[in-house]
């Protein structure tokens, strides 16, 4: 059964998931974390992607995006494409990273067994995008999303958690910019 999930319909919203390979926790860094969120905005700037909410977690992150230019499915390829090389990177020059030979070893190991990839792979390499046709589907996703940090025991309140659009629900600007869902 193959998981290349397609978005089928570029005039709903999508949840889309991705995480890093074998669930490590690459994103307890701020560093590592601040590549994604500046990734997600020039693909918001450049690409038209258009971003309703998001969670970064330790291993994984949750959005629910649309677009009004290019379709989602390249704006995801060329994000997580860009932010894998842009992370290796980040993760080489990181002399405080307690952690490097253990990442790059699994990483390389990863990629090496992946035809899709040369001798790298960061991202698991499904999206596995969720049609968000009805209002029930939206608030179902977005409640799932923001209380993501809370039900992994990081925060009480899913406003508290930085790395998500949860404050921005609450009145709080986060570091992306973010369309409001009534």
């Amino acid at each position: 059964m193959s998981r290349k999930y397609k978005i089928r319909d570029q005039n709903y919203p999508h949840f889309v998931s991705f995480a890093v390979v074998h669930w490590i926790d690459l994103f307890t860094r701020p560093t590592y974390k601040q590549i994604l969120i500046d990734s997600l905005i020039y693909c918001q700037k450049n690409k038209g992607l258009v971003i309703y909410a998001w969670c970064i977690m330790t291993n994984h992150v949750h959005l629910i995006i649309g677009t009004n230019r290019l379709p989602m499915e390249g704006i995801l390829r060329d994000m997580k494409s860009f932010t894998s090389r842009k992370l290796k990177e980040a993760i080489i020059e990181n002399e405080e990273e307690s952690r490097k030979k253990w990442i790059l070893w699994i990483m390389e190991q990863t990629g090496k067994k992946n035809k899709s990839n040369y001798d790298w792979q960061l991202w698991q390499q499904h999206n596995h995008p969720i049609e968000l046709s009805n209002e029930k589907l939206i608030h179902q996703r977005l409640d799932y999303l923001h209380k993501n940090p809370v039900e992994a025991g990081f925060v009480q309140n899913p406003e508290d958690w930085l790395y998500s659009s949860a404050g921005d629900y609450c009145g709080r600007k986060g570091f992306l910019d973010v369309v409001l869902i009534e």
